[in-house]
């Protein structure tokens, strides 16, 4: 069990779905790596709080974000992402989850309203899931210029 009470497995996020609904309030989800943290990132978690009472993040695996962005990431750990995640205002929840997208968990959880950035508007996975239960989905506006990978690549002293 983690140290952060943010931080929750699919059953507790669910038992506080299920709590939040009972006391009258909406769960917002949206997922992603969140590998190095940048006003992007920052943007779009106020953009998804603000579409609901509590913000959920599914956070992508180390597994999962070497699957998806190759072997040198992530940058940093799940457990360092889920924390400094977890120390946002925006962020109330934190949810690790292994597979390629996050659908599985959706299906747990059953969040009320959920949120992609537009740059993922040809595929929201969970889209059906969170519709079919009476929800919606939001698209978000990203920063532009605003990426991990160009962080990284400036890092690197390369712009691609």
């Amino acid at each position: 069990m983690s140290l952060d009470p943010k931080i929750l497995d699919a059953a507790s996020m669910r038992a506080e779905r299920d709590r939040l609904h009972a006391e009258g309030k909406t769960l917002v989800f949206t997922n992603g790596c969140f590998d190095i943290l940048h006003r992007g990132h920052a943007t779009y978690l106020a953009f998804a709080r603000e579409q609901g009472d509590a913000l959920v993040v599914g956070l992508n695996s180390d597994a999962s974000v070497r699957r998806a962005k190759g072997d040198g990431r992530p940058v940093n750990s799940e457990e360092d992402r889920a924390w400094v995640l977890g120390s946002l205002r925006a962020v109330d929840y934190v949810v690790v989850f292994d597979e390629d997208e996050p659908r599985e968990l959706i299906s747990k959880i059953l969040p009320d309203v959920l949120v992609k950035g537009k740059d993922w508007a040809h595929y929201v996975s969970g889209r059906d899931i969170v519709e079919a239960n009476g929800g919606r989905v939001v698209l978000a506006d990203m920063v532009e210029g605003r990426s991990t990978t160009a962080t990284i690549l400036r890092m690197r002293g390369t712009d691609g």
